[in-house]
């Protein structure tokens, strides 16, 4: 009977030793699971930026890097942007689900019937700029005039159009290619410029900032707010949430980068080794505060960060109308909606 009594009790305690086995297992293999996707299962998502991987898109990529999307429970790829992949064309097509855009895009192609709408101002104010060399004599806009003027096409032209019509100028306008050797050699008076990159490309090339006359556009009434994030209207009806957890991790993403610059100076670097394309150290750097500065409204600093004002809209829009890029300006409360819940 003890014998018996014995091996039933030994039965038993291996019979519950395999059950709490068994339940190990399943929790050590389902552990990573819970603590990758946070609440339920990871969505999925496609992020295009406008351009290729630079400081610009620093919030982006740390929030990539440090598992911020996955946190919000996001599995994302974010896409190499450049010349040959749009944005606006991926989203429209259905392979990208996300993209930045600058705010006169965005309106541009919802005035000709692309559903897009802004879900996060990401810059509040404009990093386009004309600059001139203080040699040539110019020191005010008024000292443009007969001169000859490097601008980039297409959206680009938006602001020194409505710039030169401010001050009644006429400029000889010559294409300007992404390069500022042009301006650098003399061939134009008056190059552009945006204060992350080209700007800084000029002092690198020994010029001193004391040597240029820069014209910063949204000192003159033209404040046109670029690099926001994107999606179809059907994106956002469809699944409000995953817009809204892709917002807070990006700006999450954009403070831990800013908190952290040369780790996210790294990060950034590492993605331009994989495309092939050179960059230093310094430039990123520049880039990356110059982006913490745009990121702040000047006029209303305590402003949330993702927010786009409607006074801003507006400007864009009607300077979109003025310059013939649109016929009609497209509702503000359809364009844009409030999506994410972070602080600045």
């Amino acid at each position: 009977m003890f014998f018996l009594s014995c091996f039933k009790g030994r039965e038993a305690f291996h019979g519950r030793m395999g059950i709490a086995a068994v339940a190990l297992l399943l929790i050590l293999l389902l552990a990573p699971c819970r603590e990758a996707a946070g609440e339920g299962p990871l969505k999925k998502a496609v992020f295009l930026p406008q351009w290729v991987p630079q400081a610009q898109f620093a919030g982006y990529y740390a929030a990539l890097e440090r598992g911020i999307y996955r946190k919000h429970g996001i599995d994302l790829t974010i896409l190499p942007g450049g010349p040959g992949r749009s944005p606006g064309v991926c989203l429209e097509e259905g392979t990208a689900d996300f993209g930045t855009l600058w705010l006169a895009t965005g309106i541009e192609m919802r005035a000709k019937g692309i559903p897009v709408v802004n879900i996060a101002q990401i810059l509040q104010q404009s990093a386009l700029m004309l600059v001139a060399m203080k040699s040539s004599g110019i020191e005010k806009p008024e000292d443009m005039g007969g001169r000859k003027a490097g601008l980039w096409g297409g959206v680009f032209q938006i602001q020194p159009a409505a710039f030169f019509r401010k001050f009644k100028l006429n400029v000889v306008v010559v294409p300007q290619s992404f390069s500022v050797d042009l301006f650098l050699r003399g061939g134009v008076a008056v190059a552009s410029a945006m204060w992350y990159n080209e700007y800084h490309t000029i002092l690198n090339a020994g010029v001193d900032p004391d040597e240029l006359t820069p014209f910063f556009f949204q000192d003159y009434g033209l404040n046109y707010p670029e690099d926001g994030i994107y999606v179809l209207e059907k994106t956002f009806e469809g699944d409000p949430d995953l817009c809204r957890a892709f917002v807070n991790a990006t700006l999450e993403g954009w403070r831990y980068a800013f908190d952290h610059p040369d780790e996210a100076v790294g990060i950034i670097l590492r993605e331009l080794e994989k495309a092939n394309i050179p960059a230093t150290r310094v430039h990123q750097r520049w880039m990356l505060d110059r982006m913490k500065d745009l990121m702040v409204s000047r006029d209303n600093p305590a402003l949330p960060a993702g927010s786009l004002l409607p006074e801003d809209y507006h400007r864009v829009a009607h300077g979109l109308k003025a310059f013939g890029l649109i016929e009609t300006v497209p509702s503000f409360t359809e364009f844009y909606r409030v999506c994410g819940n972070e602080e600045p």
